[in-house]
């Protein structure tokens, strides 16, 4: 037996070597290709179709932008991505940021059913269905602390008053939750809230001496802004879902009323909220102080409801805007409400704008008695805004000067861009 076993290990020693050399060249620079490391730049991954599936079976948690390269939301939000990637290289490396260039991706375009640009989903365990939607992030800081809240706690347990404080006063905006116990449907939801809004520090507790010093009885969320609290929740009932509570707490990163512009735009539609009632009025009018001190004091009431937006009537660059619900030089003040799911506009039936004509005319939209205003062939308003905000940004070309010493552009190639954008 044992000489077998020696004449034996000569033969396995050459069969080895016959099988080595019986692999070809196209198979052995296959099997080199396999071994190549996807390529970064910045720190993010480069991916496509042909090595996503690879990305996602060797990270286990995967954040990627699809972006268009011509979009400077795309370029923009870009940059931060790759400075929240650096900034977790070495903190938390199981953690992987990578973009995808969809211009000419139309696969992946569909399969994740991209409709804007830039969008950003991240991808748990290697798992390629229903990635997770990471919305109205635009910061690395942001980045940083979304992807941090899905990848461990979401909040920070809070055992005493000083260390609520502490919170508190570490940025303009915090969110405390105060509980009875701290193992209820509430106390979930109010943890699943905190993944989406990574603006600001989240705590709770359910200590009785934390809750005795802020007042508090029920479980409650309290939303605080400069130190001070400026909004109650109470999260008893199982009322309150994820998405009410987002759109609420949200509506605190922006002012009561805020000017519609270049820069305030995207935060607009950041925010949950599908209700926009816009106030066009010039604010180099004499009345325009008394009309904005009445649109503040309604939109008070309607916070989470309705964002309350202002257009500046002299401000040039807002003319696609007032095209886009049929508002003239001869209206102003004017005010609409739009929703931003059905795209229905209403007007409000009052001349005047004051506190009581805005109150009832929200009112009787929310309860769903105002009467829609129809236009024909109109486009969506993230589409105008998308208009503004590249015209504003896009490098300047050869062409005629308009009176703001801007370049005109041809529009129609624009209005076909928006349609697109419409239909994709």
């Amino acid at each position: 037996m044992k000489t077998h076993q020696f004449f034996l290990l000569p033969l396995l020693f050459l069969t080895g070597f016959l099988a080595a050399d019986s692999i070809g060249p196209d198979e052995k620079r296959l099997k080199k290709t396999k071994l190549a490391k996807i390529k970064k730049e910045n720190n993010v991954l480069l991916l496509k179709k042909s090595n996503l599936d690879r990305a996602l079976k060797e990270t286990k948690y995967l954040l990627v932008e699809f972006y268009v390269s011509l979009s400077q939301a795309s370029q923009n939000l870009s940059e931060e991505f790759a400075k929240a990637a650096g900034q977790l290289k070495k903190e938390a490396p199981r953690i992987q940021f990578g973009k995808i260039d969809a211009t000419h991706q139309h696969d992946l375009r569909k399969e994740f059913n991209i409709r804007e640009f830039p969008t950003v989903k991240f991808f748990v365990d290697g798992r390629r269905e229903d990635p997770i939607d990471c919305k109205g992030v635009r910061q690395a800081s942001a980045f940083i602390t979304w992807v941090k809240r899905r990848t461990g706690p979401s909040t920070v347990l809070i055992n005493s008053t000083a260390q609520a404080e502490a919170i508190i006063n570490a940025d303009d905006l915090a969110v405390i939750g105060f509980f009875k116990e701290l193992h209820n449907d509430s106390v979930e939801v109010f943890c699943e809230t905190a993944r989406d809004v990574p603006e600001m520090p989240f705590g709770m507790t359910a200590s009785k001496d934390v809750r005795a010093d802020y007042g508090i009885q029920k479980n409650t969320l309290v939303v605080f802004k400069k130190g001070k609290p400026v909004h109650n929740e109470v999260l008893e009932g199982g009322r309150q879902n994820k998405l009410d509570l987002t759109r609420i707490i949200k509506t605190f990163t922006l002012d009561l009323v805020t000017e519609y512009n270049l820069q305030t735009s995207v935060k607009i539609f950041d925010v949950p909220v599908e209700n926009h009632i816009l106030l066009f009025t010039p604010t180099n009018s004499e009345a325009f102080s008394a009309i904005y001190e009445n649109y503040t004091a309604a939109a008070a009431e309607f916070r989470g409801k309705i964002m309350f937006v202002l257009v500046d009537t002299n401000e040039s660059r807002n003319g696609r805007v007032f095209e886009y619900f049929r508002v003239r030089e001869v209206d102003v003040p004017a005010v609409r409400i739009l929703n931003l799911t059905s795209n229905a506009k209403y007007k409000m039936p009052a001349d005047e704008v004051t506190v009581e004509n805005l109150k009832e005319f929200c009112q009787s939209y929310l309860n769903g008695k105002a009467k829609e205003v129809a236009y024909a062939g109109d486009h969506t308003l993230e589409a105008f805004s998308e208009f503004l905000e590249e015209k504003g940004k896009r490098k300047a070309q050869a062409g005629e000067k308009d009176h703001s010493g801007g370049t005109r552009e041809d529009l129609s190639q624009k209005e076909t861009a928006i349609t697109e954008k419409e239909e994709l």
